[in-house]
């Protein structure tokens, strides 16, 4: 115990020193929200890669491959393919070079300033600050039940405690001390995992023995479980079964394509100086989710062997029923002893690396684009109105931290990113690759995408909206529809809508300004 509160005590000091570093660089707006645009190349993949995966992939995705299965390891496939191959040389090189053609330092002001409109920068804005909490909380709980179960802490201190560091250098340090924290922390945490996922096989008996152990254990899957569609741990879910669903449209399909409009790392894009570095980039940021993803996807299955084995019950039973308490058990339970200690530390640095990025574009969303530019409050002071927001949003996280029910990462994760993808993705896929688009076209698009998702989680998906319960109180029912709709993620049903929006009303619409148009693409 000792041990392991000296050397977070060491790890902060040098998070802290960062942060400072950080601080002393920042002059201006331009450094505060996109680092001066002048970030290694190195830096931008590791910030990037460990903004995007965090203890929700870790911990919530990990808990949820060990209670669903390899399928999840799907994920991983889009999250290379799609949030790094397409996102760095598709979208990435578009997005900073309008960035910086519009002298744009956001996600929400870079699709005001293409449509020409005070409503979209200012409505994303909103969004982004009022959805991205739920978001956060996720990693923060994700962390904080780590530390629960690594420092004998309480869960409601570990949590408190955490969101405080977090605030101190990131109200301050700005994007560059978000940034450089982050290249740190996404180091550690792919030396740790690439540990991890060495010791598991080993201890199994390498990958083959591993893989046939857990196939092996198709037997044991609990019948609530058989029931819904598990067909074991090493196969997919039943075809059209209510786990298929889940599994395929709201944790692979939603987070595998919504992480193309995540602000928090659109933003990124707009931090390096040319396409050369965002091309440099690419191997970096493959290979760092490879690392991250792919191994925590595959040690939560396994960890039904290992839990087995040593104590007869499955992952599941060993975490008494919450998913997001599987990873933290198994690296106290079966992993050595030194090994939770330095594993401790990579969870820090996955927390703050991702919740550092998510307060900052918090901060900036509410501080910049929606009350200064959204509201044309134009005050003078964007840093200062932008650490005010980062402070909201933390405000806001901590809440929902505290009061979000158990084995709730995952569907937290999958909402916002679903969430993000119906509202913003096609408006910022058109912004970037289609000329004709309009700005009607572009409001109607993230208008209706962000209702329709809104109501379907509302009044027809049943996870939430049966928690909710809005639907019941207004109708007598927990859902308007039956199965399967009742399974089937809202981004499924309001992604289309937005994309067939977008294109019909602005192909009705007259076109916006040929002179601004050429300007926005003038590269």
């Amino acid at each position: 115990m000792a041990l392991n509160i000296v050397l977070v005590l060491l790890y902060l000091i040098v998070i802290f020193y960062l942060g400072y570093k950080g601080w002393r660089e920042t002059q201006t707006a331009s450094d505060y929200m996109i680092a001066g645009r002048e970030i290694n190349p190195y830096v931008m993949a590791m910030s990037y890669g460990a903004t995007f995966i965090s203890t929700s992939a870790i911990v919530g995705f990990g808990g949820a491959a060990a209670l669903f299965g390899f399928s999840v390891i799907w994920l991983t496939f889009l999250n290379i393919f799609v949030g790094i191959f397409i996102a760095f040389v598709f979208f990435g090189k578009r997005t900073r070079k309008m960035g910086r053609r519009l002298d744009a330092h956001t996600f929400p002001e870079i699709l005001g300033m293409r449509f020409e409109s005070r409503f979209i920068q200012g409505f994303s804005a909103l969004v982004i600050f009022l959805f991205l909490p739920v978001y956060a909380a996720a990693v923060l709980i994700g962390i904080s039940r780590f530390i629960e179960v690594s420092l004998h802490i309480p869960y409601w201190a570990g949590l408190l405690g955490f969101s405080v560091i977090l605030a101190l250098y990131v109200i301050w340090g700005g994007l560059k001390g978000v940034m450089y924290t982050d290249a740190l922390q996404g180091t550690l945490m792919f030396v740790m995992m690439i540990i991890l996922i060495a010791f598991t096989y080993s201890h199994l008996g390498g990958v083959g023995h591993a893989h046939q152990a857990l196939t092996d254990m198709a037997n044991l899957v609990p019948a609530k479980l058989k029931a819904l569609g598990h067909m074991g741990w090493t196969a997919s879910p039943k075809s059209g079964s209510p786990l298929w669903w889940i599994v395929y449209s709201t944790i692979v399909f939603g987070v595998g394509i919504g992480v193309l409009a995540q602000p928090q790392l659109s933003v990124r894009f707009m931090t390096v100086k040319n396409d050369a570095s965002l091309n440099r980039a690419v191997l970096v940021g493959g290979i760092f989710i490879l690392a991250m993803t792919g191994i925590a996807f595959t040690v939560g299955p396994l960890s039904n062997v290992l839990f087995f084995q040593k104590f007869g019950k499955i992952s599941i039973a060993m975490a008494g029923g919450n998913i997001d308490k599987v990873i933290p058990l198994y690296i106290s339970k079966i992993m050595p002893g030194w090994f939770a200690t330095l594993f401790l530390l990579a969870m820090l640095a996955a927390a703050m690396s991702t919740l550092s990025s998510q307060y900052h574009v918090g901060g900036t969303s509410l501080g910049r684009d929606f009350y200064e530019r959204g509201l044309g409050k134009t005050s003078g002071g964007e840093i200062t109105a932008t650490r005010f927001g980062v402070g909201l949003t933390i405000l806001f996280t901590i809440m929902w931290g505290l009061f979000l029910p158990p084995s709730v990462i995952a569907i937290a994760t999958a909402f916002f990113f679903g969430l993000c993808s119906s509202t913003f993705l096609p408006m910022y896929t058109a912004a970037l690759f289609w000329k004709r688009v309009t700005r009607k076209g572009a409001i109607t698009s993230m208008v209706g995408g962000f209702a329709v998702s809104f109501f379907w989680l509302l009044f027809v998906h049943k996870k939430e909206a049966a928690a909710i319960g809005l639907c019941k109180a207004l109708t007598g029912k927990v859902t308007l529809l039956g199965y399967p709709w009742v399974v089937v993620d809202p981004n499924l049903i309001a992604l289309p809508i937005s994309i067939i929006l977008i294109i019909i009303v602005s192909l009705m619409t007259p076109r916006m300004d040929d002179e601004h148009v050429e300007k926005c693409f003038d590269w």
